[in-house]
Formats: C-alpha cells, structure tokens, sequence
C-alpha cells in the first residue's frame, strides 16, 4: 500500500517546518514532534533514515504530479487542505 500523496506532502512541509524551528534551538514539544515526523515518514515511505525517506516522499510526488493535471490539481488541493487541518 503506497501513502497518498497529499498525505507524503504535508509530511514533507511539517518536516520542513519542524526543521526551521529546531534550527532555531532545541526544544522538547518541537523535538518530539520532529522525532513523530521522521518516523511516520520512514513508515510511510518503508524506509529507516529521513534522508531517504525524503528522498522517496518527493520523487513519489513528483511523480505524482507529472500525472493527469486534474489529479495533480486535486492532490495540490488536497495536501492544502491537509496542511491547514494539521495539529
């Protein structure tokens, strides 16, 4: 079973995020965090290092979005969705 990949984008983007503010000094809620998004990366990816793991998760979306542009268009929408829901 292949992740969505709206669900591999908003991943992606909290991944990102929690990056930028781990960067910014090491805090216990943003490492837990940074520590739950790595690993449902690996699982969702069926990988064990977050290098990887990215690395598969953006060429599944791009490869995702080089598709029909309506499901392109549908996966933008929905990761925004996604993206704007996540707690």
């Amino acid at each position: 079973m292949m992740t969505h990949p709206a669900v591999l984008a908003r991943l992606v983007e909290e991944y990102e995020r929690e990056s930028e503010l781990r960067a910014a000094g090491p805090h216990g809620p943003v490492r837990q965090q940074m520590e739950d998004v790595i690993y449902t990366l690996c699982v969702s990816t069926g990988t064990r290092d977050i290098d990887a793991a990215l690395a598969v998760a953006r060429e599944r979306l791009h490869t995702a979005w080089l598709g029909d542009a309506d499901d392109a268009e549908a996966v933008a929408r929905d990761g925004r969705t996604l993206s704007g829901t996540a707690g």
